[in-house]
């Protein structure tokens, strides 16, 4: 059985090599925050582009966390956390899960 600590480099290692350069292409970063051995699951963070993207969940689901879990045996899921300091480095994502986007600027008016 292997330890916490070589879990946790194998993730950062594949999030680095294999996720990185694609999400990069995006203006985009997904780094990590956690992982609890006792489920399985990584927590991730998502951060430039990535943060708030409405496709960020399938980019996940469909991308990372079968990459991670075909490197990483030991991961069983992951969850995404949009990155809370994004506003402050003068980032907003498109859309924040806790407000309303506003809508103003980005219907089109012709």
């Amino acid at each position: 059985m292997r330890t916490q600590d070589e879990i946790i480099k194998d993730i950062k290692s594949v999030l680095e090599e294999k996720v990185a350069p694609s999400v990069a292409a995006h203006n985009g970063a997904i780094g990590f925050i956690d992982f609890a051995s006792d489920t399985g699951v990584a927590t991730l963070k998502l951060s430039g582009s990535c943060s708030g993207c409405a496709m960020s969940k399938i980019t996940l689901q469909r991308g990372v966390e079968q990459t991670l879990k075909h490197y990483v045996p030991e991961v069983t899921s992951i969850v995404g956390k949009d990155d809370d300091e994004a506003e402050g480095q003068g980032y907003s994502p498109y859309f924040p899960k806790d407000k309303e986007p506003d809508w103003e600027k980005l219907v089109r008016k012709d």
